[in-house]
């Protein structure tokens, strides 16, 4: 695959671009995260979504701990060219750490932080450490 279209992408001067996963089926925004060009491109080469931890410094395939993984059904680049869109079959229902569907689990209520999604999983169970 000829990867000039990697050219195309606006890359923050640290070399990352965010990258939202969402829900192919229902919509549903299941977390952000950070994208390098290698990232990218093995994103795009393997058909399940890699990203670049900026914590561990190191590249991460979605999953590779969890067994949660992201098969991609799309990859959408917005108007800046700046912000990737991850359309993605979500493995075992699972994109959070905490083992939720969903990072974005918390919602303002009256001026407080409300969790309004159930755990799905115990991390416990899902992260062997």
């Amino acid at each position: 695959m000829n990867e000039t279209w990697l050219n195309k992408v606006n890359w923050a001067d640290d070399g990352l671009v965010p990258a939202i996963a969402q829900d192919a089926a229902s919509g549903r925004v299941l977390m952000v995260a950070w994208m390098n060009r290698e990232a990218l491109r093995l994103t795009a080469q393997s058909g399940e979504a890699v990203y670049w931890s900026r914590s561990r410094k190191k590249l991460w395939h979605k999953g590779e701990e969890s067994g949660h993984i992201q098969k991609v059904k799309e990859i959408r680049l917005d108007c800046d060219n700046d912000v990737v869109l991850l359309q993605v079959e979500q493995g075992g229902g699972i994109a959070c750490h905490t083992g939720r569907e969903s990072c974005f689990f918390s919602k303002l209520e009256n001026g407080c932080w409300v969790e309004t999604d159930a755990v799905i999983k115990n991390p416990e169970e899902i992260y062997k450490q």
